[in-house]
């Protein structure tokens, strides 16, 4: 798409996407299907940039038989506007599946199905995306004592460096890998989010053991993987707890995920919201789903019958050290009650240690400094999403993820997703109309 630089004659959006993983597509879908249905109303609009050459989520976990853990209901838009034709069933029926899916009797798809009914739904929309640019700044437009606009700057994938003027902005750059303290990602060692990226170069090493460390479902699917892709290899997990934890995907529990819950923890004082969250932190953080813990165990006692043991837990354990051997990576475990240590050579480790949000700040520069934080440093953030920011800001951040701590556990997770979109696009509309029109001419000191 052909984008024009703000100027006089260039256009002002009333919204840059900063990313364009799941979040920010359903909210590119959700302002389409806005300004379909207001067709005489003046229209949203909006850009999003994304330093992928091409949409993906989570490719190097898209395991053949790993499922979601969501329902297929928890689409992109289901929860907003269930007439909606980017629904999973709009996808399906366009794939000439539905009446198999029916059949299947299963709330869960494939997770490569799901990564391929998201890219079908980017392709619908694939005019508000420019791919292979990453957002690299961020600079108010200062017009007297207020910031209004957003000037944003893109770097594409030959180097060069626009500008792109907007109302607000919209971060939904991710998760980023999480490794332990001293832990280096190389050949050998790898986080699990590279495996199916990584693992091909295995083809010609014949490998004889890995090991992998963490508790939860990519752990406990990295395992599984890896036990059924080398037949001749010994796979090791290890892990603090007696074993792994299935997750509480139990109606109740669920209701932790519902919309409203959002506004019950958005509201509850501080010490509440800690509770909540370790009250349900295993319906999301090392938790495996039962079918894949039974399974590992049926594995593991067979191979126990046979006396061909490939599959082995160091539960109650630490990796106390992983130091990388010019045969491969030596690994030292200590088993957490009794300090008794057992050294492993393998061919490769894989830390399957979870994610993190990533920091939206750094991108902001100097606007970074006039958010407004809390007592432990982290970001205010409204209920409609948008950053807390001093007065003098009228132009809109809004935040994808990292809310945690502001709007509870499905902050970063699909389940919520289509309903904010929904309440971050009517935020961006409600104060359009209050926001003055753009004054091209008027650019403060720190603009480009």
């Amino acid at each position: 798409m052909s984008l024009s630089v703000p100027g006089e004659d260039g256009p002002v959006y009333d919204l840059i996407g900063v990313g364009f993983g799941p979040s920010n597509l359903a909210l590119a879908i959700a302002l389409t299907e806005h300004n379909a249905a207001v067709p005489r109303v003046e229209p949203v609009t909006a850009h999003f940039f994304e330093q992928q050459p091409r949409f993906g989520w989570h490719r190097g976990m898209l395991i053949e038989d790993a499922t979601m853990q969501v329902s297929f209901l928890k689409d992109l838009v289901t929860m907003r506007n269930p007439a909606s034709e980017f629904s999973f069933l709009s996808y399906l029926h366009a794939r000439g599946r539905l009446v198999d899916f029916i059949n299947h009797k299963n709330l869960f798809p494939l997770r490569i199905e799901f990564h391929d009914y998201f890219e079908w739904s980017a392709a619908k929309v694939d005019d508000l995306v420019s791919y292979g640019s990453q957002v690299i700044g961020v600079e108010p437009v200062i017009s007297g004592d207020h910031v209004d606009f957003f000037d944003v700057r893109v770097r594409t994938a030959n180097g060069e460096e626009t500008d792109f003027r907007a109302r607000n902005l919209a971060i939904g750059t991710g998760l980023r890998p999480q490794l332990p303290e001293g832990v280096v990602r190389s050949d050998r060692i790898w986080h699990n989010h590279e495996l199916l990226h990584r693992v091909d170069g295995l083809a010609d090493l014949d490998p004889g053991r890995f090991v992998v460390v963490g508790a939860g479902q990519s752990a406990a699917e990295v395992t599984a993987f890896l036990h059924d892709r080398f037949p001749r290899a010994e796979v090791c997990s290890v892990f603090a707890r007696y074993g792994y934890s299935p997750s509480d995907d139990s109606s109740f529990a669920n209701r932790i995920f519902d919309p409203e819950a959002v506004d019950h923890f958005y509201t509850a004082p501080d010490a509440v919201k800690q509770r909540l969250l370790g009250y349900h932190a295993n319906t999301n953080y090392s938790a495996v789903d039962i079918d894949l813990i039974d399974e590992l165990y049926r594995r593991m006692y067979r191979e126990k019958v046979t006396g061909a043991q490939r599959l082995r837990m160091f539960n109650v354990s630490r990796p106390l050290e992983v130091v990388e051997t010019p045969a491969g990576v030596r690994t030292t475990i200590e088993e957490l009650t009794t300090g008794e240590r057992t050294v492993l050579d393998a061919d490769v480790v894989v830390y399957a240690t979870g994610y993190r949000p990533a920091d939206p700040l750094p991108v902001l520069g100097e606007l970074g400094q006039r958010c407004a934080r809390d007592g432990q440093g982290n970001v205010l953030v409204e209920r409609d999403y948008r950053l807390r920011t001093d007065d003098r800001i009228r132009a809109g951040i809004y935040l994808q993820g990292g809310t945690e701590h502001t709007h509870g556990i499905t902050s970063s997770l699909l389940s919520n997703t289509a309903v904010r979109v929904g309440e971050i696009l009517d935020s961006v509309v409600a104060r359009r109309a209050t926001l003055p029109a753009p004054e091209y001419a008027v650019i403060g000191a720190g603009s480009r």
